[in-house]
């Protein structure tokens, strides 16, 4: 058979022979969307001291990349559903290398937060179209495994991103985590072309383009205002955004349920399988993330590691999720859904509360486990939760399938870092206030307690500062240490009692073997596909 096949995807009488190849494609698309965020955690004091970034300016960096990528998944998921999945993966690599390279070549903190919106605008199409056309190819019997791969990966970008990014910064400028994107990107494009069929949804009809602008304004606003809010206070700006959201979203809800063809049919959320799944992501993701995030920052501030040696300790967190996908592939068949996401979230939900005996003299040994804990429960719960929701979806709805998992992925991350790193951020400064209050003038003060690093940076011009000296700058170091650690026992403990609480509603609402059984059997993607619907195949 030659290498390029342009047979669509629905129209083929058996699985598509080369579906395994064009799975690696689609994790090699997930790898780079994800690792865009995770490598930027050990770019950030090389893009903040050579751009002169404040928190504000660092924080839109980031935000310039998340607020579009939630909040334009479920409209361009179903773009991709009606017109062609395979094109929109291809459109959204080369958006998303088209902002990579002004990125990497920006010399303004505008400029490279106007390319983070650029590449956070092709990770929102890239993003549903990898799991539309992974469940576009595979055959029921196969999709778990394959969802397993897909999964596997994610665990993988969180290492990968920042051992990669600290390997180019050790010769190389920040802009080269930018660039290093580009490459891959284009090995994403060609491969899509080779090896992934067209497909896109038959009889899907009109797409529902109000509903989409809903969907955009409430999960943007409300991305916006969870993010902005907690770190740098509820001014009008986030205000209006958290308002917008409350109104949004009944709006939202209220224009779908009129609709004979919606966005979204929120009434899915009737059904257990499917809003327990929503939840288990959300909630996951929400503490796992959050804890990572912080951690990292431990490892570098208070441990010294450097940006390669950052990433290379986090590694274990990698191997732990292919172990936890290689068991998740043994007990999901087994013992259904439930127990599986269950005792994920149970790991990790033990994971983060480890990170509770986290002190100014612990060593990167006291965050092996839990660092391996939360990959292990990462593994073990993804796989069988994003299968759990797709499989609620129609074959015509696949790409939107696809946006609403990555969604709730994407707003559990966006809270977590926001909610928790707000958390942080407060309990840090109290503790440092009360260690150190009175003794470094105002503004010295308030750099110090904005943040771990701030508070390093103080300590360093204190040595140099005549009436200051070493002795006075170590006693500063040593309280910023006892007090970042001391945030992040506190901090973890929240985010347990939260993910805890998390686990027992989705225990709670997702239903037992039988009843997933049944869903399985009367799984609407093989329902359709047994009956042969007619579907054309996108060029």
């Amino acid at each position: 058979m030659p290498l390029f096949v342009n047979t669509p995807a629905e129209k083929m009488t058996g699985p598509y022979p080369r579906r395994w190849w064009a799975l690696l494609v689609l994790c090699l698309s997930l790898l780079i969307v994800v690792m865009a965020n995770t490598s930027l955690v050990v770019a950030a004091p090389d893009l903040t001291k050579d751009l002169g970034l404040s928190s504000s300016d660092l924080q839109w960096v980031i935000d310039g990349y998340t607020v579009p990528y939630a909040a334009l998944m479920l409209v361009l998921g179903a773009i991709g559903d009606k017109y062609s999945r395979r094109g929109a993966l291809v459109l959204g690599l080369l958006i998303f290398a088209g902002g990579s390279v002004t990125g990497g070549l920006a010399d303004g903190t505008n400029l490279v937060i106007i390319s983070r919106a650029i590449m956070g605008v092709g990770a929102a199409v890239v993003m549903p179209a990898t799991l539309s056309l992974l469940v576009a190819v595979f055959p029921r019997a196969e999709r778990a495994k394959a969802v397993t791969a897909w999964s596997a990966t994610s665990g993988l970008a969180i290492a990968a991103g920042p051992v990669a990014a600290g390997w180019l910064l050790e010769d190389h400028a920040w802009g080269s985590t930018f660039l290093m994107n580009v490459p891959l990107a284009l090995l994403g494009v060609i491969g899509a072309l080779l090896l992934v069929p067209p497909s896109r949804a038959g009889g899907m009809g009109r797409i529902d383009y109000v509903g989409g602008l809903l969907s955009i304004v409430f999960i943007g606003s409300l991305v916006y205002a969870t993010i902005e809010g907690p770190h740098f206070g509820w001014g009008a700006g986030p205000v209006t955004a958290a308002v917008v959201a409350a109104v949004g979203l009944p709006a939202f809800v209220a224009w779908e349920l009129k609709q004979p063809n919606p966005m979204l049919d929120v009434r899915r959320f009737k059904e257990r399988p499917f809003s327990g799944s929503m939840l288990a992501v959300l909630f996951f993701f929400f503490g796992t993330f959050g804890s990572i995030y912080y951690s990292t920052q431990f490892l570098q501030f208070v441990l010294d590691y450097n940006a390669l040696e950052t990433g290379i300790r986090l590694l274990p967190l990698a191997g732990a999720v292919f172990i936890g996908a290689a068991v998740t592939g043994k007990l999901a068949p087994k013992l259904g859904v439930k127990p599986v996401v269950g005792a994920g979230m149970v790991i990790g939900t033990a994971g983060v509360f480890l990170l509770t005996q986290i002190e100014s003299g612990s060593t990167y040994t006291d965050f092996v486990t839990p660092l391996m804990m939360l990959g292990f429960a990462i593994g073990l719960s993804l796989s069988p939760a994003t299968d759990t929701i797709m499989g609620s979806f129609p074959e015509s709805e696949l790409g939107v399938g696809g946006g609403a998992n990555d969604t709730a992925l994407e707003l559990g991350c966006a809270l977590g870092i926001a909610v928790l790193g707000s958390l942080l951020a407060t309990s840090y400064k109290d503790k440092l206030t009360d260690m150190i209050g009175g003794r470094l003038p105002a503004e010295a003060m308030d750099t110090a307690t904005d943040s771990v690093g701030g508070g390093l940076a103080v300590a360093e011009h204190v040595a140099k500062t005549p009436g200051g000296g070493p002795q006075r700058a170590q006693t500063l170091i040593e309280a910023v240490h006892e007090s970042f650690a001391h945030a992040i026992a506190h901090t973890s403990l929240i985010g347990a009692i939260i993910m805890g609480a998390g686990t027992l509603i989705v225990i709670a609402v997702l239903p037992g073997r039988k009843a997933d059984g049944k869903r399985r059997q009367e799984d609407p993607v093989a329902a359709e596909a047994a009956a042969e619907t007619e579907t054309v195949g996108a060029a």
